[in-house]
């Protein structure tokens, strides 16, 4: 390995030692080794201590602690003690192939990026909920998963599961203004204000988790939509009529509910939109994932994620009005 660090791997945790642990077994298989791992444990009651001690010779690795504070500033925690030439930061509950970083340096070496960020996946060896709730995340039949592409350079906005920025990046930006809620968000449309490059890269993707049952997803996705609210009040115009179909979804679904004694025909009539909807969705997610039982759980999933996103969004902007 060289002496030069060419990326340092920032990852946040709290409370979640056994996440941690199989994100650092996926480290030790990547192909390119030319990186340090910098675990910031943020005020943690159940630590991940043991589990760094036991990768200590396995990788490049080095554990901090610190109260507790939320994500955004845990990860420039972790930029201030990093010594590489890029910041890479994942999620504790994703686990990367063996080829990401390869990836990475392969596509760097041909084409400069200030930032990057890739896609997320689920993995076969996830549960056949959190296969379900990555499928969703992804779908071009949701609002969820990745924006922009390969094909449109700078329109790409990477998300703090999985994006890398340059050490010059931090340097002139101070990284994430946000402890939570958006934070990356607001990271990347600073980023993009600030004139640098940023990229999608198609092969660096991960395997991830996310929540590990359909109540910490609805919470999950609600906190994406209050975040987007959030934003937009820091970065006018960063919220699109995209945004606002979550809402609608979940405005029109409660409506049809409320209807349904009083008409019953036109609330069928609207049903059976959404009917159509899910089963576009489940076909999709047959032909993509194979798996019946993955299948038949995704428009579940689908509707938790719409609807828990739509209340997110909604809550915020009527907290809003009221202050």
């Amino acid at each position: 390995m060289s002496s030069a660090v060419r990326y340092s791997i920032i990852v946040p945790v709290f409370n979640r030692p056994q996440e941690i642990e199989e994100l650092l077994e996926s480290l030790t298989h990547q192909t390119y080794t030319n990186f340090e791992v910098l675990i910031v444990e943020d005020g943690s009651t159940i630590t991940c201590e043991a589990v760094y001690e036991k990768y200590t010779n396995r990788l490049n690795l080095k554990y901090f602690f610190k109260p507790n504070s939320g994500p955004g500033p845990s990860r420039n925690f972790g930029y201030q003690q990093a010594r590489g030439e890029y910041f890479v930061v994942f999620d504790s509950d994703c686990i990367l192939p063996p080829h990401y970083f390869s990836s990475v340096e392969n596509f760097l070496s041909h084409t400069h990026l200030d930032a990057w960020g890739g896609a997320d996946r689920g993995h076969e060896g996830f549960t056949a909920v959190q296969q379900a709730m990555a499928f969703t995340m992804s779908s071009v039949f949701t609002t969820g998963g990745i924006r922009g592409n390969e094909k449109r350079l700078g329109s790409f906005q990477p998300r703090s599961f999985n994006m890398g920025i340059s050490k010059n990046v931090f340097l002139k930006t101070g990284g994430f203004k946000f402890d939570r809620f958006a934070e990356d968000i607001e990271f990347s449309l600073r980023m993009k204000q600030s004139g640098f490059r940023i990229g999608y890269i198609p092969e660096a993707y991960v395997y991830h988790k996310r929540r590990t049952n359909f109540k910490q997803f609805f919470w999950q996705v609600f906190n994406f939509g209050r975040g987007r609210v959030l934003v937009n009040r820091v970065h006018s115009g960063a919220v699109k009529i995209t945004h606002w179909l979550p809402a609608f979804y979940t405005i029109g679904l409660l409506s049809l509910l409320v209807m349904l004694p009083i008409d019953y025909r036109w609330s069928a009539l609207g049903f059976g939109v959404y009917l159509l909807h899910l089963l576009a969705l489940t076909i999709s997610a047959y032909e993509k994932t194979h798996s019946l039982k993955v299948t038949l759980l995704v428009a579940p999933a689908a509707i938790v994620q719409l609807v828990g996103y739509g209340a997110g969004f909604l809550r915020e902007n009527l907290r809003f009005l009221h202050m």
